[in-house]
């Protein structure tokens, strides 16, 4: 294995096109696409390592998520997506060790943290859009492979001699499947449990009719007639889909300056304070005129205010995640007019059931959960100037505590929309409003009854903020708040705040970034996985790993 620091580079753009793809190929065809891994073993992300057996790396994962995106706003009349193959014999064989052995702990996290927040997008594509996903696994499927393969709505493995699904991270690299592999299989496939024991800690895999057996897939198909057997599932696939639209949105590049400590979008200005560790994230709400008809909506396509807004910011989440790893505290800002926001609510109220209008929405709620699922702290400052009104004030809502200034001189309010009842459910199907009420059953639908503004007491009275200061002490006690959080353990605010955030019942999807927040962030710096003897650092290497067998 390449021997090198374990310093990351950093991720220029999360930004490509299929034109510039380098490991997939999308094909369009009627209503199914097709979407082929072909990995270009000598183009990986960074220097130092091989892209061996369609193995895959962060360059790649930005690719496959760019075409999920894209296939829901550009190709609306896909009803079936197809993810196969190219390489000979081989599907996948997962994301590529070398690559983590050199990465550092933080870049591994994020890593795994954001190709699950791909596959929860390929499942919300189906679930949601009515684009199904079918694998088609040409050949051996391991690892990470294998999870992309659990991700769609079902498995077709070709039968020869070679072909198996595996697991195989416990047995070979000391670690777990990191993107919710052994979640999905016991949760979401139903896999027995003694089987899935079985399964996950038998290196080679498991092939064919066994597989089929187990429920680790749904179809077994002869090389022979596999390609013909994918493409009549697919047109099957397609023809129970319903249609949506024939003719989609452009998904344009998103505009934005950039500069050493500060990014500025259109909609979106994040700042970086280094020495203080923090960063100021400000969202501009709607300004001049805004579309109200769905025709209007479309013709404004990516240049739509809540598109456009939520896009920029979700491209400044990710940007801080991997980035800027030592920014601990994001204070969230919004300027604007809370009418103009409210007035964008009511245009996605009232034209839902259009598919544009509606695939926005769920990107602003796929984009809200980014942040929920962001390890950073969030403080969200409601000022005079601010917006938080509606969508935004889901923004107010997803922090982990939010400051309100009473100034009888500068009047500052909130509001609440119809858009806060759940149009931008959390990763464990809760709204924000339910999450915070939690313990007040019936709160929300009261809040809920007439939409209306709040001032200062009046959001106190309700608990929609964290604390409420007049112009005398705000300045000082947000000041000491923000102090007081830079001098705290990271580890421990990561843990926190992700025990904190999530509370009532769990599903599928919060489980696994539970799990994956917990246990593998632990075990990717245990000397099991990652000393100088461990499995994950010998892997490729002659040498067998020496672990401490002290269970704890």
């Amino acid at each position: 294995m390449a021997t090198t620091t374990k310093q990351d580079l950093p991720v220029e753009s999360f930004e490509t096109h299929p034109d510039r793809y380098t490991h997939w190929k999308l094909d369009i065809e009627g209503d199914v696409a097709l979407l082929t891994m072909d990995i270009q073993e000598d183009r990986p992300f960074r220097p130092g390592y091989e892209l061996k057996l369609n193995s895959y790396d962060l360059g790649v994962d930005i690719e496959l998520h760019d075409a999920v995106r894209r296939l829901r706003f550009e190709h609306p009349e896909v009803r079936c997506v197809v993810v196969t193959g190219a390489k000979d014999r081989v599907f996948c064989s997962g994301a590529n060790i070398h690559m983590l052995g050199m990465s550092s702990h933080g870049f591994k996290v994020n890593f795994c943290k954001f190709t699950n927040e791909t596959r929860v997008g390929i499942e919300a594509s189906s679930g949601e859009s009515g684009q199904r996903y079918l694998a088609a696994l040409n050949g051996a499927c391991a690892g990470g492979g294998y999870e992309l393969a659990l991700a769609c709505d079902e498995i077709m493995l070709v039968e020869d001699s070679n072909s198996t699904v595996s697991l195989p991270e416990v047995p070979l690299l000391g670690v777990l499947p990191g993107t919710g592999g052994l979640t999905r299989l016991v949760d979401k496939r139903m896999v027995r449990r003694d089987l899935a024991d079985l399964f996950c800690t038998t290196a080679e895999g498991v092939k064919g009719k066994r597989a089929k057996r187990w429920n680790l897939v749904d179809h077994v198909v002869s090389r022979s007639r596999f390609e013909e057997a994918y493409k009549r599932r697919a047109a099957e696939l397609a023809a129970a889909s319903p249609a949506r639209a024939a003719k989609g949105v452009e998904w344009t590049p998103l505009q934005k300056a950039v500069e050493e400590d500060r990014i500025e979008y259109s909609s979106v200005t994040l700042t970086i304070d280094r020495k203080n560790r923090r960063g100021t994230l400000v969202v501009q709400g709607p300004v001049g005129d805004q579309p109200e008809t769905p025709e209007a909506i479309r013709a404004q396509g990516a240049d739509w205010w809540p598109f456009r807004a939520f896009r920029e910011l979700d491209d400044a989440l990710l940007h801080l995640r991997f980035n800027e790893p030592e920014i601990g505290l994001i204070l969230l800002r919004t300027e604007g007019d809370p009418a103009a926001v409210l007035a964008a609510d009511k245009t996605l109220q009232e034209n839902a059931g259009d598919w544009f209008v509606d695939e926005v929405r769920m990107f602003i709620a796929r984009t809200l959960r980014r942040v929920d699922l962001t390890a950073r702290s969030f403080y969200a400052l409601i000022e005079p100037g601010s917006c938080f009104s509606g969508t935004l004030f889901e923004l107010a809502l997803s922090a982990d505590r939010s400051y309100m200034l009473d100034d009888p001189d500068n009047p500052v309010e909130i509001a609440v929309s119809k858009m806060n009842a759940g149009a931008y459910l959390m990763t464990h199907g809760l709204s924000r409003l339910n999450v915070r009420f939690l313990g007040e059953p019936g709160k929300t639908e009261e809040l809920l009854q007439e939409a209306r503004a709040y001032d200062p007491q009046d959001a106190e009275e309700a608990g929609l903020v964290t604390v409420v200061a007049d112009d005398i002490d705000y300045e000082d006690e947000v000041r000491v708040a923000i102090e007081e959080r830079a001098s705290l353990s990271p580890d421990s605010l990561t843990g926190m705040e992700a025990s904190l955030r999530f509370p009532g019942p769990e599903n599928c999807d919060s489980k696994i970034f539970a799990r994956l927040t917990a246990w593998q962030n632990w075990i990717f710096q245990r000397p099991n996985a990652v000393g100088e003897r461990g499995a994950l650092t010998l892997y490729g290497q002659p040498e067998r790993p020496s672990f401490d067998y002290r269970r704890t």
